[in-house]
Order: C-alpha cells, then sequence, then structure tokens
C-alpha cells in the first residue's frame, strides 16, 4: 500500500538519513555554540578567563573536553551559568529577549585563546 506515492521502503529510507543527520551533529566539540564577547568577557580574557555560549544541556566536562579539542589547550577550571530569558518593551510591543547558557573558561597563566 503507497502512502502518497511512497512504500514503506523509501518511507524506512528517509528515516535512517535523520538518525544519521542527528549522529553528525554530536560531536566533542557540540558543546560550544560561539564565544560570548562583550566589553566585559574582553576584561575577563586578560586574567585568563574566557567566556563562550553553550548548549542547555551541556555540563562541565564536555566543555572542557571542546576546549581541549577546538583550541588545544587543558582548562583549569569551567564555571556554568544559566542567564534567564527576560520580558523586553519596545516601541509599544511586549516582546522576550531569549535566555541562554554560558560557561566561563579559565585556563593555565601563560596559555591564550585568539578569537580572530
Amino acid at each position: 500500500m503507497a502512502l502518497l506515492g511512497k512504500t514503506k521502503k523509501e518511507v524506512k529510507k528517509v528515516s535512517a538519513v535523520v538518525v544519521n543527520k542527528v549522529e553528525i551533529t554530536s560531536g566533542p566539540t557540540h558543546a560550544i555554540l560561539r564565544p560570548h564577547i562583550t566589553e566585559k568577557s574582553g576584561m575577563l580574557s586578560q586574567t585568563g578567563k574566557y567566556t563562550f555560549q553553550v548548549m542547555r544541556n551541556a555540563n562541565k566536562q564536555s566543555i572542557a573536553r571542546a576546549i581541549q579539542v577546538l583550541y588545544k589547550i587543558t582548562p583549569k577550571h569551567v564555571t556554568l551559568l544559566n542567564q534567564p530569558a527576560r520580558k523586553v518593551f519596545v516601541r509599544g510591543r511586549r516582546g522576550v529577549v531569549p535566555g541562554h547558557r554560558k560557561a566561563i573558561v579559565t585556563v593555565k597563566k601563560g596559555d591564550k585563546i585568539d578569537f580572530v
């Protein structure tokens, strides 16, 4: 029996591709989304503390492993912060600025991470 012109075999092939796509997106560096670059994080980077925006489900071990793979530096300490969503009122309309999770990674003295 065909479902919209597709047989059961074709449907199974499509589901296998989705499974493979999920496997591709998960890896040792999936925990880090991007560097969190602000004036405050720039001042912190001079003391050896670097800020990153990370996935909601990331833990300290996965972030440390991702830093090792991406930047070839072993982190000394990882701190996690959850920034909650906040309500805003702009031009007469209500809205929401989405929250995110942030990691502050401390490296050994003398080690440096370049975001260029």
